[in-house]
């Protein structure tokens, strides 16, 4: 099946709760089988990165244009959630398990700002 970003971003919107489950990579990880790719399981958010990029999605360089179905993959803080964050792009909101305010996806990653690499599929 060929990648449908706009079935990932619409599982994303429609799937998201108010707050954090704790569970971004897994809903985020539905959110890009529901367009059609399966990047696998891995232990913690903050590991999909090389799912991701087998799954055939490049790396955005620096001041690319975010598009719908970007994915981010940031890595953890000192004294935030060990697993890091992930999240998806639908064309104007970032979406985990829930709806984010942005990329960050809470105010510790806001702050932190920790290393972070946004993925697409063309």
């Amino acid at each position: 099946m060929a990648w449908n970003k706009h079935a990932a971003a619409l599982y994303a919107r429609q799937n998201a709760g108010t707050s954090s489950q704790k569970r971004c990579g897994e809903f985020t990880r539905k959110a890009i089988r529901a367009g059609g790719v399966d990047i696998g399981n891995a232990p913690n958010a903050k590991d999909y990165g090389g799912n991701i990029e087998r799954a055939g999605f490049r790396i955005l360089g620096q001041g690319e244009t975010l598009q719908e179905g970007d994915v981010v993959v940031i890595q953890p803080y000192d004294g935030g959630n060990p697993a890091g964050h992930m999240a998806i792009y639908d064309g104007t909101t970032w979406y985990s398990d829930f709806r984010q305010r942005d990329m960050w996806g809470g105010p510790g990653y806001r702050s932190a700002r920790p290393s972070y690499k946004i993925y697409r599929k063309n």
